[in-house]
């Protein structure tokens, strides 16, 4: 399993239109149901700062957002959103209690 981190800032005046386009993500995600994904993205206090969470289990390793016109859409113009990163980082799992599928 795969668990990616993705922490970024975006300008003050582009955090609704982030919003928006991880919404759309989000929507199509549970229109199409890709199987071995558990994604999450999450909104920081400071409200344009955001982290996404994904853990990919596919037989094959891929990653089924990259196939998604909606992660196209939110990918093709990232950089003139933020101020800050996007900062990808790949964890390794040590331990959890319900977040891989395992007690």
């Amino acid at each position: 399993m795969d668990i990616v981190l993705v922490r970024y800032k975006v300008r003050d005046d582009k955090a609704a239109e982030n919003e928006a386009l991880v919404h759309g993500v989000f929507d199509e995600l549970r229109e199409k149901k890709p199987p071995g994904l558990r994604y999450g993205t999450f909104r920081l206090e400071d409200g344009s700062s955001f982290v996404h969470l994904a853990m990919i289990d596919t037989p094959d390793g891929s990653n089924p957002l990259r196939a998604l016109e909606s992660f196209k859409r939110f990918q093709a113009d990232i950089d003139e959103r933020c101020v800050e990163g996007p900062d990808v980082t790949e964890l390794v799992a040590v331990d959890g209690y319900g977040l891989t599928g395992s007690a």
